[in-house]
């Protein structure tokens, strides 16, 4: 009776015990790093205190990625290090049997190699997606050491081969530990959530949602578990749910369908209103919790994008993914947010996420703002023949895809950008990533951004759009060759669905020319100006033409780019819009805003021209209002009307200081103070 007894007992002690909800913990400090290769630091006997502490997000090329020399002088392109780095951490803990321990990475730069307590865990090839190692089964009571190997070098199979930007390396986002009970939602989804949530049809009386739900069961023992659905509105009122019963066997995979209805639903519509549910899955005792924002996304020939079966203009930037000078891509939630802020503001209604995966931040800020996306893999100018290269491209659309999938930001996904040869044959890898992406999404269009190959190459039939990169009066020809050519095109291919990816021009704040002449591309000369009369141009171009579907801006930020060795400095991509470190918008920047921001705002083109050349000068200002008023040195000029969001006025320097200022409405002001000290030779 003692041992009955005693076997009850035990049993009620386990079955009060609550399963284990799902929990992560922050791995990103306590880190040792090593720059170069150290296969023995693997192992946990190896010496590893001369390592340099660091906390993550970290990448070796923070210090090297600026550097660079001017090939016209006889100097090297820039360059950086590309090559292995390692880390490692002790993790302490006790694990529980019956619960996973799953590592995340974030992102890590280009093929990473992680084991625990000498054990091999998981290799991953691809620098720019998450990725997920099951580390239970090497795990111990106490300390732990998990040593990580991470490799930016070129990889012959591994996408991108090249392309104008710096492959930054080293575990350069978030890095956490997962814990859950052994039945769980799917963590080994391609890194993303396991739970893919479509809107399936709306109309103003409901929305049907489709929730598809990947249920894992990695115990022992076959197990029935309670599947609750719920759909939260931005208050948090629960407004639909479904449940199920499902029984897993052990070791079991199953996927599950459930259905919902959202009645009287509120639309996501971009700028105009992004407005968010949450959808929760409690599957057992795991727990998810994923974006919806209910809406519709199409493409029409000649009505351009279709937002909820209306058309909306697509115009904004390309955006490389975040980064600073000093810390590389290893960036902040801070510094994420700074960067949709700024162009928030300038009144972009989408986003080229160029040309790689990027970090979660940007897509929940986006989903957030109301700014449309289109992401894509990093397939960019050149790829390897042969099936290794193909898969490892299939598979970070897979990713791409798994872990994007629920953000109602992202409008397309991109296949790649730039091939640049039909040597090797890039139709066989492009045709793989399109049927990946219709098989995992068929609600969204793909998207190939072409260039440098004839228009109707074959290369440019595999994505259900096409954009163009064209550099009209930047890489020759003239700002209106951009209207003729998308005319010309439109006019051969009527039902063909295009746009424009890339458009754009070089800017140096430290250049600045009065009158500028024609700049050449690659020399050191970028003036301020040219680029905002580029950007004049071809924007009025461009917005006149609404059979595009897309206009994106070359490029939000300046970035390191190691190939650059033009402008004012080397190693350095200056077709932003604002400067690598974000402290100055130049004159190009204010142009957009004027054309596309709600936010009432005046600028004084030219404001970095401080030491002004000849004596009668053109003032000319941005404006989103009807009229600006001008005054010099205090004395009022009078009023101009704003036509095409510009006013100007012709006015003659004084001798010394001068300041002009503008303002419109009650509240808006700019001021600008501009010397003038003669002709520079005298005369």
């Amino acid at each position: 009776m003692k041992h009955i007894a005693r076997l009850l007992l035990a049993l009620a002690v386990f079955f009060a015990l609550p399963a284990m909800s799902r929990e992560e913990r922050s791995l990103n400090d306590n880190w040792l790093f090593m720059k170069g290769d150290v296969p023995e630091a693997k192992t946990v006997d190896y010496y590893a205190n001369s390592w340099q502490p660091v906390t993550l997000p970290h990448t070796f090329n923070a210090g090297d990625a600026n550097q660079g020399g001017d090939t016209s002088r006889g100097e090297k392109e820039g360059v950086y290090y590309r090559g292995p780095g390692w880390y490692r951490r002790q993790l302490e803990i006790t694990p529980v049997a019956g619960q996973r321990y799953v590592l995340q990475f974030d992102g890590a730069a280009l093929v990473t190699d992680v084991w625990v307590n000498g054990k091999s865990v998981g290799h991953h090839e691809g620098g720019y997606a998450a990725f997920r190692f099951d580390i239970t089964d090497a795990l111990k009571a106490g300390d732990n050491l998990i040593a990580v190997r991470v490799d930016n070098a070129r990889v012959p199979q591994v996408a991108p081969l090249t392309g104008d930007f710096n492959v930054f390396g080293g575990l350069y986002r978030n890095v956490s530990l997962i814990t859950t009970g052994g039945i769980h939602v799917d963590l080994m989804d391609h890194g993303g959530p396991g739970v893919y949530v479509t809107t399936k049809a709306i109309s103003v009386a409901k929305a049907d949602i489709g929730a598809r739900i990947l249920l894992k069961n990695d115990s022992t023992q076959a197990a029935k578990i309670a599947v609750k659905t719920h759909i939260l509105d931005a208050d948090g009122k629960v407004v639909a749910t479904a449940k199920a019963l499902v029984s897993l066997a052990a070791g079991q995979s199953q996927p599950l369908e459930q259905a919902l209805t959202v009645r009287r639903p509120h639309l996501w519509a971009g700028r105009k209103d992004a407005y968010l549910y949450k959808v929760v899955v409690e599957a057992g005792s795991d727990s998810v919790t994923v974006p919806l924002g209910i809406r519709t996304v199409a493409i029409d020939p000649d009505k351009g994008f279709l937002l909820n079966g209306q058309p909306y203009r697509i115009y904004g930037a390309n955006m490389q993914q975040p980064g600073r000078k000093g810390k590389g891509t290893a960036v902040s939630d801070a510094d994420i947010d700074e960067d949709m802020q700024i162009m928030d503001d300038m009144g972009v209604a989408a986003l080229r996420l160029a040309h790689m995966q990027h970090p979660q931040r940007v897509y929940d800020d986006a989903d957030r703002m109301g700014i449309l996306l289109t992401t894509e893999v990093p397939l960019v100018d050149a790829i390897t023949a042969g099936q290794a290269f193909q898969d490892n491209a299939v598979e970070q659309m897979r990713e791409l895809i798994a872990q994007n999938y629920n953000h109602p930001s992202v409008a397309l996904w991109g296949l790649g950008n730039e091939i640049r040869s039909t040597v090797p044959d890039a139709n066989p890898v492009l045709a793989a990533l399109q049927t990946t992406a219709k098989a995992m999404d068929p609600t969204r269009p793909t998207v190939y951004a072409h260039c440098c190959l004839a228009d109707d190459d074959p290369i440019a039939g595999h994505s259900d759009v096409i954009s163009y990169n064209r550099y009209f009066g930047w890489y020759g020809d003239t700002f209106a060759d951009m209207g003729k050519w998308a005319d010309a095109l439109h006019d051969k291919y009527p039902t063909r669905i295009f746009g424009v990816s890339e458009y754009g021009a070089g800017a140096s704040i430290r250049h600045q020319e009065d009158a500028p002449k024609a700049v050449v591309p690659q020399a050191f000369w970028h003036p301020e100006q040219y680029q905002a009369l580029y950007h004049e141009a071809n924007w009025r171009e461009l917005k006149a033409r609404p059979y595009l579907w897309s206009d994106f801006i070359w490029v939000a930020f300046d970035f390191p780019s190691f190939r650059r060795n033009e402008g004012d400095r080397p190693a350095i991509n200056d077709k932003g819009l604002v400067t690598e470190d974000r402290q100055t918008k130049k004159d190009a920047y204010y142009w957009y805003q004027a054309n596309w921001s709600d936010r009432l705002m005046v600028h004084i083109t030219s404001p970095r021209d401080v030491h002004k050349r000849i004596r009668h000068v053109k003032v000319k200002v941005y404006s989103n209002m009807d009229e600006v008023r001008l005054s010099l040195n205090g004395q009022a000029l009078g009023a101009q009307k704003v036509t095409d969001h510009i006013a100007t006025w012709a006015i003659d320097l004084k001798d010394g200081e001068n300041v002009v200022e503008a303002y419109a409405g009650k509240d808006l002001h700019d001021r600008v103070v501009w010397n003038y000290e003669g002709p520079m030779d005298g005369k």
